[in-house]
């Protein structure tokens, strides 16, 4: 099954974020965490790979396991990130006989250490240019591509940010994930938006429970997303109970799940890191629309 399959005739699509782990331990604890979320009943499963695509031989490895053990369709991230056109064709020739059929479409970040994102020689500058490339060499691959409710922070402007989207999306996109966000209205008004820019592929929002506050800062330093006071200051108030933090950030991801299902979205992806509990229980706390 493709991404667009996922969400076609109205159909709810329910995704999960997985990261490759670097030691034999972390895969045999992403086995177990795989068995929990795939019981849920996925739509499909994306992995994303290293900076640079540092990675990518365990990110074929990760979701192939998933898609034979579980018979789940399955996502492969690619960036533009130091990959000439003819490696990254190599990369997808290599997913697409492994049985992967979908790729999530980035430009992705600058490497560390780099303040710029820089094309490498024969490769992309922009995401559309890596969606037109697939779409061209690879048409039967499902492509998501991301979407950014608070502006991607290397954008001149929101307008600008929203009119490289929809190249984007003309270029061939499927459907649209954004980043992770923790203010609704922030999904509704970039939605309306990508409605009145002609954007009429699906648009699903990401989510990441904060069950920790030490993830508070990673979070925004990654992608700028703005948290609300009354979730840092009940994560604060259980500084020194881990439990506690677990439980405040999951009623909190339970309310902003239950209202963006009312508000008919067309699937949630979470980013799970790698992580089933707290997923697992936001989404057996509300209705899905099955």
């Amino acid at each position: 099954m493709t991404i667009a399959e996922a969400y076609e005739s109205g159909k709810f699509g329910l995704s999960f974020e997985l990261f490759p782990p670097k030691t034999a331990a972390g895969m045999r604890s992403l086995s177990h965490h795989v068995e929990a979320l795939a019981a849920v009943g996925p739509s499909y499963i994306t992995c994303t790979y290293g900076a640079g695509g540092s990675t990518q031989d365990k990110t074929l490895e990760v979701i192939s396991g998933v898609r034979q053990r579980h018979n789940l369709p399955v996502a492969t991230h690619l960036t533009c990130v130091g990959r000439a056109a003819d490696e990254l064709a190599d990369y997808l020739q290599r997913a697409w006989d492994l049985g992967v059929r979908n790729v999530v479409a980035l430009r992705g970040d600058p490497p560390q250490g780099a303040s710029e994102f820089t094309p490498p020689p024969g490769g992309f500058s922009y995401a559309n240019e890596l969606v037109t490339f697939i779409r061209d060499s690879f048409p039967a691959m499902g492509i998501a591509v991301g979407g950014y409710p608070e502006t991607h922070r290397q954008a001149p402007s929101a307008q600008a940010d929203l009119e490289n989207l929809k190249r984007k999306v003309d270029a061939g996109a499927d459907v649209i994930i954004t980043q992770l966000f923790y203010e609704n209205r922030d999904f509704f008004d970039f939605r309306e938006r990508c409605e009145t820019i002609g954007i009429r592929i699906p648009i699903v929002p990401g989510l990441l429970p904060v069950t920790a506050g030490a993830q508070i800062a990673r979070i925004t330093s990654l992608c700028g997303a703005k948290l609300p006071r009354s979730l840092v200051d009940d994560l604060q108030r259980h500084a020194d109970d881990p439990v506690g933090q677990f439980e405040v950030g999951v009623e909190f991801a339970t309310r902003q799940t239950a209202e963006l299902l009312a508000a008919g979205v067309a699937g949630l992806h979470f980013y799970v890191l790698n992580k089933s509990k707290a997923t697992e229980r936001v989404l057996g706390s509300v209705q899905l629309p099955r």
